[in-house]
């Protein structure tokens, strides 16, 4: 089965199963306007996908998913801003209380950064541009840690740039404007796709800690 035939047959349990057992929902949710819960700004990786992660239900999340979950700078020009139109209508449109910036384990975007020696992407007409939002991250991380392996290193490259997300997300006037009013929060997640463990950026212990499987 191709891929093609698969996504339909796919398409197909889903109508006559999950679809047809919660009609009433998807209902409703076709009648009246989204309100999520949160913003996910998550990769478009496909080993890592938000709504399967957090068993999140139709209509909880709304999720941006772009190459190594970054965040641009602020800058409203005649360019096109995918990621920046979609913060700006989660915050000032959907007004979103929560906006989780969530990397992952063996992401290839911070993986081509770290094995081109001076932290340039070479390859594509777009990557090289867009990973360049995390290139000093990754310089700096290559020179303060030039002690650690290679998965360690690539750790905290990943980690650091989901750090770098929330900055730019501050740079947003609307996003900062919130935050220090109380009603925006900022968090940085990180997924590990071959344990499935999630860990939250702490600030006052200014690293990742992992989540347990049960509230303590």
């Amino acid at each position: 089965m191709d891929a093609i035939q698969s996504l339909i047959k796919g398409y197909r349990d889903f109508h006559t199963g999950l679809y047809r057992q919660n009609e009433t929902r998807y209902r409703e949710l076709g009648t009246h306007s989204q309100q999520p819960k949160a913003m996910i700004i998550a990769c478009c990786d496909s080993r890592a996908d938000p709504a399967m992660i957090f068993s999140a239900d139709p209509g909880e999340l709304f999720v941006v998913r772009n190459v190594a979950n970054l965040v641009p700078p602020y800058q409203p020009d005649a360019y096109l801003h995918g990621t920046s139109a979609a913060i700006e209508f989660a915050v000032k449109g959907l007004n979103i209380a929560d906006i989780i910036i969530m990397g992952h384990a063996r992401c290839g975007g911070i993986e081509a950064l770290y094995e081109n020696g001076n932290g340039k992407v070479n390859e594509g007409d777009f990557i090289a541009g867009w990973m360049s939002l995390v290139r000093d991250v990754a310089d700096d991380v290559r020179k303060t840690h030039a002690h650690l392996d290679r998965d360690a290193v690539l750790r905290q490259m990943e980690q650091r740039a989901v750090l770098r997300s929330i900055e730019m997300l501050r740079t947003f006037p609307f996003v900062s404007e919130r935050e220090k009013a109380g009603e925006l929060r900022l968090h940085g997640w990180f997924y590990g796709i071959a344990t499935g463990v999630l860990s939250i950026y702490d600030p006052k212990l200014d690293r990742f800690v992992d989540v347990p499987d049960e509230e303590v």
